[in-house]
């Protein structure tokens, strides 16, 4: 783990306009986040988990605070390129493309970037095989696999965009007891010795006790 913090948040606020008033979804919220080190952002419904990965993802911006990616302030950065290849989203629901094969949807992202096919290939094999997965499961369609089997796809997809930063939104909700461990178990692993900043938006607090740092939400605010 360095001693630069490769995410930053600095008295972050986000509020919005509803039918009957402005809500305060984020308030004042202050963290920085180290690559090889696993977090949990915890937090009942409407606590503000959702609205904090969007600030950090860069869908949404603070309407107070500084957001700073390896102290770089996101205002002056790209935000196409910062989304692309410097934070990824791992999603519950998995989001792969069905008409893909496994080996495909993890190529995806690196054709995006202009590598040739040959080394897309390369470094598809390399991301799947990083979350158990050998050629057995390179030409399957996302129908063929079992939901855990779907998010590691989408876990290798995340890890071939080169990002230092996973975010990974509830990424065992759709999962049984034993998937589900086995995703946070490849979570881990990620941080702790690939060097990644994994964080993790979850209400599990079963999941959360297995992560170096529990950051909780209540009504915005970040709690101990």
């Amino acid at each position: 783990m360095t001693n630069t913090p490769i995410l930053q948040l600095e008295k972050v606020s986000y509020e919005y306009r509803n039918k009957y008033q402005t809500v305060r979804a984020v308030k004042d919220f202050s963290y920085e986040f180290f690559k090889g080190k696993f977090y949990a952002i915890t937090g009942k419904s409407g606590s503000g988990k959702t609205t904090l990965l969007s600030l950090m993802v860069g869908l949404d911006v603070p309407a107070k605070g500084v957001i700073k990616y390896d102290g770089t302030n996101l205002k002056e950065m790209n935000m196409d390129k910062y989304r692309r290849d410097c934070i990824s989203l791992i999603y519950q629901d998995f989001n792969l493309f069905p008409l893909l094969t496994a080996m495909e949807n993890v190529m995806y992202p690196l054709k995006l970037k202009g590598l040739k096919t040959s080394e897309c290939e390369t470094l598809a094999k390399e991301k799947l095989n990083m979350v158990g997965m050998d050629e057995t499961f390179y030409k399957r369609y996302p129908s063929m696999l079992s939901g855990g089997e779907q998010q590691r796809v989408s876990i290798a997809r995340a890890l071939a965009t080169g990002s230092s930063i996973l975010l990974a939104d509830e990424p065992t909700g759709n999962l049984d007891t034993e998937n589900g461990d086995i995703i946070v178990s490849i979570l881990k692993n990620l941080a702790h010795n690939n060097d990644f900043c994994v964080i993790v938006v979850t209400h599990d607090l079963e999941i959360a006790s297995v992560t170096d740092v529990q950051l909780n939400l209540k009504d915005g605010m970040l709690v101990t």
